[in-house]
This record gives structure tokens, C-alpha cells and sequence, in this order.
């Protein structure tokens, strides 16, 4: 893996992390139950992408 794919990964990692912040912090302020469940399913989504993401350099790191 090239230093430029690293820096994509890592761009990418960053923005699944700054989007699982913002839902949670939109969860805070919501009362209706919908939303809510909506949104976690967001935070979900987003942390399982991370956490794939970061499966693939742990992969990689170990090659």
C-alpha cells in the first residue's frame, strides 16, 4: 500500500469518526424515539465502516 493510500484510509477513518461525533450529538437533542433510532442506526453504519477501515491496515500492518 502506497504512503497516499495510507493518507486515504486515514482521511477516511477521520471523517466515519467525525460522523459518528455529529450523531451522536444530534441523538442528545432529539426527543422523537424515531429519529433517535434512525440515528443510531447511523452510528451503526458508520462504526462498522470504521472499524472495516481499520481491519484493512491491521491487515496490511501484518502482511
Amino acid at each position: 500500500m502506497t504512503q497516499k493510500e495510507l493518507l486515504y484510509f486515514e482521511d477516511a477513518i477521520g471523517h466515519e469518526k467525525n460522523i459518528i461525533k455529529i450523531c451522536q450529538n444530534i441523538i442528545d437533542n432529539l426527543e422523537n424515539e424515531d429519529l433517535v433510532s434512525f440515528m443510531e442506526n447511523e452510528v451503526e453504519k458508520h462504526t462498522t465502516l470504521k472499524e472495516k477501515l481499520l481491519n484493512v491496515l491491521e491487515e496490511k500492518a501484518n502482511e
